[in-house]
C-alpha cells in the first residue's frame, strides 16, 4: 500500500521480475469484500439475516480471486490498513499477513500529479471543471479519493510495526537493491537477483494497465536506471495547498 505517485508501479515492476511473485496493480479485492459486507445493511439481508452463509463468501474472496494465479506469493495492492479494511481482513482472511507500506512526502506526490496532468491533457483531473492547479489538487485530495484513503491507511499502519514494513521512496530510488533485500527479509522468502535499470512496464499474467481510462502515462516508468529525478513542479504547488498539506512528510 502507498499513495499514488509513491513508487507503487516502480516497486511492482521490480518485484514481478521474480517468477514466484505477483505484485498486483491497483487491486479490487478490498472493494469486493467491502461491497459484499455492505449487503448486511440491506433490507433483503436483514429480513433473513444469514450471517454464516454470507461470511463464508467473505472468507473465500482472496482464495477465489487468485485461484488461477500461478505465483507462490501474491502482493495485493490496496489500502488494507484503513481501520475498516483492517477489521474486515482480520476477520475474513483467516491467516497471518504482512503489509509493505510505500512512503513519499505529500508535496512530492502532488508535484508528480501536477507534472503528469500538465503533460497529459486526457489525465482525469483535467476532465472536471477545475480552473487551476489549486482546484485540481483539491480534487485529488478529496476525502474519498485514493490519496486520502492511503494516508488514513498509513497512519493506522504505524500502530502495527510488527506486521508492517515501511519503504521510503527516496531511499528506494537511491539504493533500490538494499531496500528490496530488506523487503525479502521482512517477507522471509528467498532473495531473487533483480535488475534495477530499464524496467519493464507492469504486466502480470498477460495483463497490463489501460491508461486511457485514467489518462495517458499514469503508470509509465522512466527509461534507464532507477534514480532520484528533480521535479520542477514542486516549486509550482499553490500556496494554499502547500500551507495545508506540507506538514505530511515521511
Amino acid at each position: 500500500m502507498g499513495m499514488p505517485r509513491s513508487g507503487n508501479t516502480l516497486f511492482a515492476s521490480v518485484m514481478n521480475q521474480n517468477p514466484e511473485i505477483a505484485c498486483t496493480p491497483n487491486s479490487i479485492t478490498l472493494e469486493i469484500i467491502k461491497d459484499i459486507f455492505l449487503l448486511k445493511e440491506t433490507d433483503v439481508f436483514q429480513n433473513y439475516s444469514d450471517h454464516k452463509s454470507l461470511d463464508n463468501v467473505l472468507d473465500s474472496v482472496y482464495d477465489s480471486y487468485y485461484k488461477d494465479w500461478p505465483q507462490q506469493y501474491i502482493i495485493d495492492r490496496g489500502p488494507v490498513m484503513t481501520a475498516g479494511n483492517f477489521e474486515l481482513i482480520k476477520k475474513h482472511y483467516k491467516r497471518p499477513f504482512k503489509c509493505i507500506v510505500l512512503l513519499r512526502d505529500l508535496m512530492d506526490v502532488l508535484a508528480s500529479y501536477m507534472q503528469w496532468y500538465t503533460k497529459n491533457p486526457n489525465a482525469f483531473p483535467n476532465k472536471y471543471d477545475c480552473k487551476n492547479d489549486d482546484e485540481k489538487l483539491s480534487l485529488i485530495m478529496n476525502n474519498d479519493g485514493a490519496v486520502a484513503k492511503q494516508l488514513k491507511a498509513i497512519k493506522n499502519a504505524y500502530k502495527y510495526p510488527e506486521m508492517c514494513h515501511f519503504v521510503k521512496y527516496d531511499d528506494f530510488v537511491i539504493n533500490p537493491e538494499e531496500e528490496i533485500k530488506k523487503v525479502y527479509d521482512f517477507l522471509n522468502i528467498p532473495y531473487y537477483p533483480h535488475y534495477f535499470s530499464n524496467l519493464k512496464q507492469i504486466n502480470v499474467n498477460g495483463l497490463s494497465y489501460d491508461d486511457t481510462i485514467v489518462g495517458n502515462n499514469m503508470h509509465k516508468l522512466f527509461d534507464g536506471p532507477i534514480r532520484k529525478v528533480y521535479n520542477p513542479y514542486i516549486e509550482k504547488i499553490p500556496t494554499r495547498i502547500r500551507e495545508k498539506y506540507e506538514n505530511i512528510r515521511f
